[in-house]
């Protein structure tokens, strides 16, 4: 088949534009003055989302204070640009009430006890982690190097299955 054949193949082709790479929200990854234009971008959403979907008694108004939560929204956010602003995607018909299922099963998470009068108080810190000194032995490491589901050897719990499917096609017709 020559060019004049499929008068298309002369047509000059369009460089094809090179997608952005998708946002990504890893915050600790974040340079501080991205990390803070991405709070705010991620608060103007919750302001939103707390108006919307009538949330106010479940986000609590010091939600930007407690990481875990801040971690909740931000997938909520993310999953929600993919959905709402993102491409269609065949098979994915119910993209936005699957969206709305899983803000309601994170909804639980959202919510703090300690805030929930109105009144911030700070999470409680994290314990320390203990120190390993040489000669000594932390319930960590003990349990790194004793257990049989960190010392066991590595079996496929399919293993029989797959020396079955590799015998069979061994096997001459």
């Amino acid at each position: 088949m020559s060019d004049l054949d499929n008068p298309a193949s002369l047509w000059p082709t369009m460089p094809s534009e090179a997608q952005p790479e998708p946002q990504r929200w890893v915050w600790a990854a974040m340079d501080p003055m991205d990390r803070q234009q991405r709070l705010r971008e991620l608060a103007t959403w919750v302001d939103w989302l707390r108006a919307t979907f009538e949330l106010h008694n479940s986000i609590p108004p010091c939600w930007y204070r407690h990481p875990p939560v801040v971690e909740h929204l931000t997938a909520l956010y993310a999953g929600w640009i993919r959905t709402y602003a993102g491409e269609q995607v065949p098979g994915r018909e119910l993209a936005e009430a699957d969206w709305i299922n899983t803000l309601h099963a994170f909804t639980p998470r959202l919510q703090l006890a300690a805030c929930a009068t109105g009144v911030h108080q700070p999470p409680p810190p994290v314990p320390p982690v203990m120190p390993v000194m040489p000669g000594t032995v932390n319930d960590f490491n003990f349990y790194l190097a004793s257990s049989e589901t960190t010392n066991a050897p590595a079996a496929h719990p399919a293993a029989a299955e797959m020396l079955r499917r590799a015998d069979a096609a061994e096997l001459p017709l």
